[in-house]
């Protein structure tokens, strides 16, 4: 080797050790809390993101785990270190059974898939089953935040699946309500082969998701909302609703005062009625409504708000729950007063029992004396001392 080579050798050395150590110090800087561990706690949407609303600790940590500085934290933030590979949509809980991507049928000519999350061991009898339904604005998310929710309710005697859908980036409505409507198909179709009951299904969702299983709810005679997507042959209603800050009436959602925005051309609801103003499309507000198809035959709704949610006003739960009861449909709305979209007064111990209760009347058909029944049209309102 050559003396004049060697400075140019050492320099080298010398840079490599300096990333290594710039890297190691940048690994050990970040704190010691797993995505997972974030998205179990805060991520109410179960869209696999958690938005600094959503997020319940200091706006700083916040900031040091949005390291890519988008304003939400996913799986990009963790993407070079391991805690990525242990998000929710990839662990299994004991007790359970995670059966994934099972292809449930076809859209815009590509397979459409679920994971179920199944009693482990599986239960004596044909089980009841939840199916969860993302949020993202009809724009993003994935089936991969729901399996750590159901999973509790699996836990609890139940069955589970988390399904996708097509985005707005893909197709318009009635693309995901189709899709939405094969999932439950499919799922009739495989009742025996997974141990389901095929009479006994509820479905959940918050946001967008909440809109997709209103909309399951009320229209379970609507042909026109079915779709091609396969196992036609099989029914696509449910029996049990849990509505979470879904929009519900876009008319007045989008001219209620300070959400105006939504009306714009390639807002999330201009998006999915297919571009445009949104009020100047009155039929596809029409055929979006979940309010536009309730009859007196729906299931039963639990429907809960965040009192103050500035992306969806909480008079979209109102309206469905007045149209419901009107109805005589059996629905009962929870506001939570200081609550915004999502966020962590969603997952009080409260919030959660009053969902696995109503579950349990609808589906298991067992009540607590004390309990409210699932059948009240009561409005619950709490106070914002009980809220933090």
């Amino acid at each position: 080797m050559l003396p004049r080579q060697m400075p140019r050798i050492l320099a080298c050395l010398c840079l490599t050790g300096l990333a290594a150590l710039s890297s190691a110090q940048a690994q050990s800087n970040r704190p010691r809390i797993s995505l997972s561990a974030v998205l179990d706690r805060d991520d109410s949407d179960s869209d696999g993101a958690v938005t600094a609303t959503e997020f319940s600790g200091p706006k700083a940590l916040f900031r040091r785990l949005d390291t890519n500085g988008d304003d939400k934290i996913d799986k990009a933030d963790f993407a070079d270190s391991h805690s990525g590979a242990s998000a929710r949509g990839r662990r299994q809980i004991p007790g359970t059974r995670l059966v994934k991507d099972v292809v449930f049928g076809q859209g815009g000519g590509r397979d459409l898939k679920l994971h179920l999350v199944l009693p482990d061991p599986p239960a004596d009898a044909p089980t009841p089953l939840i199916v969860w339904i993302h949020g993202g604005g009809w724009m993003g998310g994935n089936k991969e935040g729901g399996v750590g929710r159901l999973s509790r309710w699996v836990k609890e005697g139940f069955a589970g699946a988390t399904i996708e859908y097509r985005l707005t980036g893909e197709a318009a409505f009635p693309a995901q309500i189709h899709d939405c409507k094969c999932a439950i198909r499919f799922l009739r179709a495989h009742a025996d082969k997974y141990n389901l009951d095929p009479n006994r299904i509820a479905v959940a969702g918050s946001s967008a998701g909440g809109h997709l299983v209103a909309l399951l709810g009320t229209s379970g005679g609507a042909d026109n909302l079915e779709g091609d997507g396969g196992w036609n042959d099989q029914r696509s209603d449910v029996q049990a609703v849990i509505d979470l800050y879904g929009p519900t009436d876009f008319q007045i959602f989008v001219t209620t005062p300070g959400y105006e925005s939504h009306n714009r051309d390639q807002s999330p609801e201009s998006r999915l009625l297919g571009g445009g103003i949104v009020t100047e499309n009155p039929e596809g507000i029409r055929r979006v409504n979940p309010i536009t198809y309730i009859d007196p035959k729906d299931p039963p709704f639990l429907i809960i708000h965040g009192s103050a949610d500035r992306v969806v006003p909480a008079n979209q739960s109102e309206a469905l729950h007045a149209a419901l009861k009107k109805a005589g449909v059996k629905s009962k709305l929870h506001i939570i007063a200081g609550a915004g979209h999502g966020g962590a007064g969603f997952g009080e111990p409260k919030i959660q029992e009053m969902q696995m209760q109503f579950l349990r009347d609808t589906l298991l058909k067992t009540q607590h004396a004390d309990d409210t029944p699932a059948d009240s049209d009561a409005v619950d309102v709490d106070s914002p001392s009980k809220d933090r």
